[in-house]
C-alpha cells in the first residue's frame, strides 16, 4: 500500500525485452521486460521481494546494487500502463510502501493502475499550474471534484471532473520533484482511482441486487 507521495525522481537505466511473446503477438508490449532503475533513496533499505511504485505501478524488487534496482514487468502490466513506453533515460516517480504507524500524507494507493490517460492541456499561473488530463471510458464515475486520484503515482486532488477529463492544480514542489513537471500535451500517464469508491459501488450494486430479489419474492408470494 502506498500514499501517492513521491519520494524520488528516478531514472530508467536499462530496459531488456524478454523473448516470451505469445504466438501472433506484436510490439514491445507483447513481451515482458526487465527494468533497471536508479533511485538511491528508495533503494537504501530495499531488498529482494520488496515493492516499489514506479509511476504508480507496484513492482517487485529483484535485486539492488549501487543505488539501482531491477524489476520484472509482465506483458499485462506493459499493456495496461504507460510503462511500456519507458526507455533508457526516462524519468520516473518512485515511492516505497507506507510503513504501518507512519503518516498517511496522501490517500490509500494500491499501485494497481486502472487505466491510462493523456495530458491534454497545461495552463501555467503565477504560483501553480493547471493540468487537464483525459479519462478513459469507465473511470469518470469514480472521479469527483475535491476527490483524490493518483496520476503516475502522485496523490492529487481533483479540481474539475468532466465526463471524459479532469483537472488538477500543481504546486511548485510537485512540478519540481515529479515527472508532471516535464509531461507535455500528448504524453500518457497512469491513473488509479480511489479504491474506496470502487468498493462502495460494488457493495451498493450487491445491495440493489439483493433488494430486487427480495422484492420479486415478495410480489410472487402476494399472488
Amino acid at each position: 500500500m502506498f500514499t501517492g507521495i513521491v519520494e524520488e525522481l528516478g531514472e530508467v537505466t536499462a530496459v531488456e525485452l524478454l523473448g516470451d511473446a505469445p504466438d501472433g503477438a506484436e510490439g514491445a508490449a507483447a513481451h515482458s521486460a526487465r527494468f533497471r532503475l536508479r533511485g538511491p533513496v528508495v533503494t537504501e533499505d530495499a531488498k529482494h521481494g520488496d515493492s516499489i511504485a514506479v509511476n504508480g505501478v507496484c513492482l517487485t524488487v529483484v535485486d539492488t546494487a549501487d543505488g539501482e534496482f531491477t524489476a520484472d514487468v509482465m506483458a499485462e502490466t506493459l499493456n495496461r500502463s504507460s510503462l511500456g513506453a519507458l526507455t533508457t533515460g526516462s524519468r520516473v516517480n518512485l515511492e516505497r510502501p507506507m510503513a504501518l504507524g507512519g503518516r498517511l500524507g496522501g490517500h490509500l494507493v494500491q499501485g494497481h493502475v486502472d487505466g491510462t490517460g493523456t495530458v491534454l492541456e497545461r495552463t501555467p499561473a503565477e504560483n501553480w499550474e493547471i493540468v487537464k488530463i483525459s479519462l478513459p471510458d469507465g473511470l469518470a464515475r469514480y472521479v469527483v471534484e475535491k476527490g483524490s486520484i493518483t496520476v503516475d503515482g502522485i496523490s492529487l486532488t481533483v479540481v474539475d471532473a468532466g465526463g471524459d477529463f479532469f483537472t488538477v492544480s500543481l504546486i511548485p514542489t510537485t512540478l519540481a520533484l515529479t515527472t508532471l513537471g516535464i509531461k507535455q500535451p500528448g504524453d500518457p500517464v497512469n491513473l488509479e482511482v480511489d479504491v474506496l469508491a470502487k468498493y462502495v459501488e460494488r457493495l451498493l450494486g450487491a445491495g440493489a441486487g439483493t433488494a430486487g430479489a427480495a422484492a420479486a419474492l415478495t410480489a410472487e408470494a402476494a399472488r
